[in-house]
């Protein structure tokens, strides 16, 4: 038996197999768990191929996170796959690219609220969206990056990320009643399909080799999917609001 045996996950955010999203779908269905994923547009065919790659190929449902009518068929669409959830990732972030790069003084708001509304506000509209199928022991997970600080480029996603995090504390405060827990990942930086997709996100790769003491490789996902698992699965029963690292270390470091 694994962790996850007989759990039941959506799982958004599986672009390519580099994506931390493919790991955790893939160490979920090793250890037990039935996995339903998500994708849209023109990722979808994407998403599609890279789910025959897991041990055991997944349905992809379309979900739009800004469509207020995809949100609201979800649970109706996902009931065709599962008869209730147990565990929900978001692994959902996009800012334009004026609001990336250096850009953060002339970004137009337009642009900003799109990041906001794509990265921080889908992790409740997502929620919601889910709660329907949700009981006692369910497990919301988000994939962060670290908003403490100021990073060089990461601009006004940076700022998502700070309102992600908010979100999950409030979201764990008024679904913990219902034994609901949300808890987010900050991982490290990756070289996934989104991030490539980051002007100078070379520069993390200085600051990780510099600062991280117990080392990070850029091309690991894993490291960051066995936190999503192990989040999703029972044996943290009691954890919520909480925002775990795994940087090799460096938010616990100073410059």
């Amino acid at each position: 038996m694994g962790i996850l045996d007989g759990r039941q996950l959506l799982l958004t955010g599986v672009l390519t197999d580099q994506s931390i999203a493919f790991h955790v779908a893939r160490l979920a269905q090793q250890e037990g768990a039935r996995v339903v994923l998500t994708s849209f547009g023109r990722a979808l065919s994407l998403t599609r191929r890279t789910a025959t790659r897991l041990p055991s190929e997944a349905p992809v449902l379309e979900l739009d996170v800004t469509s207020t009518a995809d949100m609201d068929s979800l649970a109706t669409r996902l009931g065709e796959h599962v008869d209730r959830l147990d565990g929900v990732l978001h692994s959902i972030g996009f800012a334009p690219e004026s609001a990336l790069g250096g850009r953060f003084l002339t970004t137009p708001w337009e642009d900003v609220r799109i990041a906001l509304e794509v990265s921080a506000f889908s992790l409740k509209s997502l929620t919601m969206a889910c709660r329907p199928l949700m009981g006692p022991g369910s497990s919301v997970v988000g994939l962060d990056f670290d908003a403490r600080v100021a990073w060089p480029t990461y601009d006004w996603m940076g700022v998502a990320k700070a309102a992600l995090e908010s979100t999950a504390r409030y979201l764990a405060r008024d679904l913990g009643p219902e034994g609901i827990r949300v808890n987010l990942v900050a991982a490290g930086p990756i070289r996934t399909m989104a991030a490539k997709s980051i002007p100078g996100f070379d520069e993390f790769e200085t600051v990780w080799k510099q600062r991280a003491p117990l080392g990070w490789d850029l091309d690991d996902p894993e490291p960051a999917a066995r936190a999503c698992v192990a989040l999703m699965s029972d044996w943290f029963p009691s954890t919520t609001g909480e925002i775990i690292h795994v940087d090799g270390g460096v938010h616990s470091q100073g410059a």
